[in-house]
């Protein structure tokens, strides 16, 4: 399995996990890069799957389907003291606010920049980053605000200890499996197909 690093890795998680409880024992093998590199793997059937955050896009020569498995809206989370005094007058009080952001090539950082200047809110970026994991670190040790799928918002509050600012509803996050197949019929592709769609409700 492919991921690209912007995908959150509890998102990663909740979808691949059903693929190890499949009455045919399998071995999941994941590798983190940049899509375009998952892409040219995936073509040659070194990968069964790539889980994105956006579709393959046009310009890679690559001959695959991009199938979406879900999407959801964002929440903005950040350590206690940070949450508190931003958490009035959201999401105006992200003004000025300490943000973390994923990487320009993440769709989220596209998403989050359009509601930003759609919506007149200026907040401080103070780091970008290409990783997920280690994106919430940061946030969890109080560096900035930051924004994550809102259908793991509970977990994500709990694992690093952040609480809730506020939720972006209208900023939507979408996660695709790319395949070199237009109909799924890998039993473990099926099954993390069916776990996202409980996921994403």
């Amino acid at each position: 399995m492919g991921l690209t690093m912007v995908v959150p890795k509890l998102i990663a998680y909740e979808m691949l996990e059903p693929a190890l409880r499949l009455p045919e024992p399998i071995r999941l093998e994941c590798f983190e890069e940049r899509l375009e590199r998952l892409l040219a793997e995936l073509a040659i059937f070194a990968l069964d799957l790539v889980l994105a955050d956006t579709p393959a896009p046009p310009a890679v020569k690559v001959r695959a389907y991009s199938h979406l498995f879900g999407e959801c809206g964002v929440s903005v989370l950040g350590a206690k003291e940070l949450a508190a005094a931003h958490r009035k007058g959201f999401p105006r009080s992200l003004n000025g606010a300490p943000f973390l952001l994923p990487s320009e090539d993440s769709a989220l950082r596209l998403s989050l920049e359009d509601w930003f200047r759609e919506h007149g809110v200026q907040p401080r970026v103070v780091g970008t980053f290409e990783d997920s994991a280690l994106l919430d670190a940061f946030g969890q040790a109080g560096a900035g605000l930051f924004a994550i799928p809102s259908a793991i918002e509970a977990e994500v509050k709990r694992q690093y200890k952040v609480q809730i600012v506020g939720q972006l509803p209208a900023v939507r996050q979408r996660f695709y499996a790319i395949t070199v197949e237009r109909k799924l019929r890998n039993p473990a592709v099926l099954a993390i197909s069916e776990r996202a769609r409980a996921l994403f409700g």
